[in-house]
């Protein structure tokens, strides 16, 4: 359960009304806007649980959502973990990670190894300085284009924006932790070590949200502010009613503002981030509804429909997490009637899919599923 990263394991029991109760006051307490369930062992019936305990207590401001929670436990045991959570148990800061990755999930994500999350294929027989080199500066690729929270980024998180290493990143987090949050991204500056390349490099990737520039929050680059200010004024407009109404931007012409230091690229970047100032570049989250009912392999019958959520690509096909605890495949001959070279051109991780049943084999604890099949 999560406001404040304030965590609650709950045990499962026979009898759920004393547990709802204990929910209900935990809720109320804290007050929670959103329950977080680890999609591990008993994460179907804990959803049944949470979903009766929202109908009966009338909760509709409240969600819930099942989280992968692929490396949790690695994260709980490892040294960032000990650093923020020292008096802690395992178990709690594994339910910790858990609910931030609902909260935030690049700026938890980044915390593990991208080996342990469980993602991609032959991981293990390829050059690992390479792959550790690859996954770095997709990491830092990622971290880049959505942009960071200062006042709420962690020393992990900063340590990927451009320019900012783990020193720097450690001194922004101390520096924040004894003056309080950043009110301007002028008072980087400020900090030990973070000097005007640093600035130069990191500036624009670092977000102030409700700070003493609007233009803090978006992507816009300091050395840019003059640019948009003029921009504004040519609108006879504050700089904050013009974030507010981006429709404005369009009637602007580009070419009047042009200098030698600011082309029309650099411009055209600005127009843009202005449309949609602050805007997070991932896609809306839609979590898949599982099937009610439908809680192991022997549930499962061929032609069966359900709606799950891809885990893994690899080079034969798709693995999908219908909500049994063990992900199916739909191999590269099943997921489109035409033929697919690469199922990375039609499915991508965390993408929520129709599947049909072709086979279930509790035994062997093997799921054979088509997209094929619904088209």
């Amino acid at each position: 359960f999560l406001e404040h990263s304030v965590i609650y394991p709950l045990e499962p029991k026979n009898d759920t009304s004393g547990a709802a109760k204990i929910l209900a006051s935990l809720v109320q307490k804290h007050n929670v806007r959103a329950i977080a369930i680890g999609n591990g062992t008993g994460s179907r019936e804990s959803a049944a649980f949470v979903q009766d305990f929202l109908r009966e207590f009338r909760r509709p401001d409240l969600f819930s959502v099942v989280v992968n929670e692929s490396g949790a436990s690695v994260y709980s045991a490892s040294e960032i973990a000990r650093q923020e959570f020292p008096d802690l148990d395992l178990t709690v800061r594994g339910a910790i990670s858990i609910a931030r990755r609902l909260q935030d999930p690049l700026a938890e994500l980044v915390k593990i190894d991208p080996k342990s999350i469980g993602v991609g294929q032959y991981q293990h027989d390829v050059d690992q300085r390479k792959l550790n080199s690859t996954l770095e500066n997709t990491v830092e690729t990622c971290v880049n284009r959505v942009g960071v929270d200062l006042n709420t980024a962690s020393f992990a998180l900063l340590r990927h924006v451009a320019g900012i290493n783990e020193r720097t990143a450690q001194r922004i987090v101390e520096f924040r932790n004894e003056n309080g949050r950043f009110r301007s991204r002028v008072q980087l500056m400020a900090v030990s070590g973070f000097g005007p390349k640093t600035f130069e490099q990191a500036a624009g990737f670092l977000r102030i949200r409700a700070g003493d520039n609007p233009l803090d929050m978006t992507a816009v680059h300091p050395e840019s502010y003059p640019i948009v200010e003029k921009i504004a004024a040519s609108l006879s407009l504050a700089i904050g009613d013009l974030i507010a109404k981006p429709a404005l931007v369009e009637k602007v012409k580009l070419e009047d503002f042009q200098t030698e230091r600011a082309g029309m690229f650099t411009l055209r970047d600005i127009q843009e981030e202005l449309r949609k100032p602050g805007r997070d570049p991932r896609e809306k989250f839609v979590a898949p509804q599982f099937q009610a009912g439908i809680k192991e392999i022997s549930d499962l019958t061929p032609g069966m429909v359900l709606e799950g959520v891809v885990t893994n690509v690899t080079n034969f096909g798709a693995f999908v997490d219908v909500g049994v605890h063990q992900d199916g495949l739909v191999h590269v001959s099943e997921l489109s009637s035409r033929f697919v070279k690469d199922p990375y051109e039609l499915v991508k991780v965390g993408q929520v899919v129709r599947v049909q049943v072709l086979g279930a084999d509790p035994k062997a604890k093997r799921i054979s599923l088509s997209m094929k099949a619904l088209q």
